[in-house]
């Protein structure tokens, strides 16, 4: 009796489960089939895969494209949850009435939208003579009031009498940092890893506005400038789309269940 009345609750969960992996499907697909194929609407899989690939590389610079993505995004995600983790760390366990207005005011900034920002950016960002680089990409998001905030946050669960203990054994400020609230916050430092990943790996309207440079530019870029074209071919779009979904895939899946014990605030 139990069973059956949990059938209908399984035929919904098939059913949304078949609708969310119907378009990564779907794209897996357009990859193998030609420009007309996709154009018709075919969702079965076809054999112009590898014509498909040759395409894409003869008529753009992916190994370029790919490298630079993956320096920008490593670059970012390294350093922003060192520079974040730091300033939660702070924020929490060395607050006091100051510090709590001051982090009020930082998030603040969540409000002010990405575009409003842009042009001073750009202004600051050529003066420095830092168009066409690492840092021009990074800089704007070396530190974000989300993962500060979610930083600040899960340290809450931080356990204060082991810092008293290590400042009794001598141990540094710094060593605590490094020694303690680093391994500690492990599952914290996944999912901040895997957020800021997919932010970096995913941008596209900064670094269009920054990276002048067909040398510098990024996987979204590429993309874009293949469905900019006169005559879009569509198989080799989707080629590029399967590409440049592949990095954040495997981000994801590998550290999913860190990614969901950080998100829930766990401390291991």
């Amino acid at each position: 009796m139990i069973q059956r009345r949990l059938i209908p609750a399984y035929i919904f969960l098939i059913i949304i489960s078949f609708i969310s992996v119907f378009p990564l499907s779907w794209m897996i697909s357009a990859a193998t089939n030609t420009s007309l194929d996709v154009a018709r609407g075919k969702i079965m899989f076809g054999t112009y895969a590898m014509q498909n690939f040759k395409n894409l590389i003869a008529s753009q610079n992916l190994a370029g494209a790919m490298g630079n993505s993956f320096l920008y995004a490593i670059v970012q995600t390294v350093i922003s949850m060192f520079v974040c983790s730091l300033a939660g760390f702070g924020f929490e366990l060395y607050h006091d009435k100051n510090k709590d207005r001051l982090f009020s005011i930082l998030l603040l900034a969540m409000m002010v939208p990405q575009v409003a920002t842009m042009v001073p950016l750009f202004k600051m960002m050529s003066r420095a003579g830092l168009l066409n680089s690492v840092w021009a990409f990074i800089l704007p998001s070396i530190s974000t009031p989300f993962l500060i905030m979610m930083f600040r946050q899960n340290s809450r669960n931080f356990p204060n009498d082991l810092m008293q203990a290590a400042r009794i054994d001598g141990l540094s400020e710094t060593g605590i940092f490094f020694r303690m609230y680093v391994p500690i916050m492990k599952s914290t430092y996944a999912a901040a890893a895997v957020i800021t990943f997919m932010n970096a790996w995913n941008a596209y309207m900064w670094p269009k506005v920054v990276m002048t440079d067909n040398r510098a530019q990024t996987m979204p870029m590429l993309i874009a400038n293949i469905a900019s074209g006169y005559s879009i071919d569509y198989g080799m779009l989707m080629m590029g789309v399967l590409f440049c979904s592949i990095p954040t895939m495997i981000v994801f899946f590998v550290l999913q269940k860190q990614f969901a014990e950080g998100i829930t605030g766990a401390v291991k």
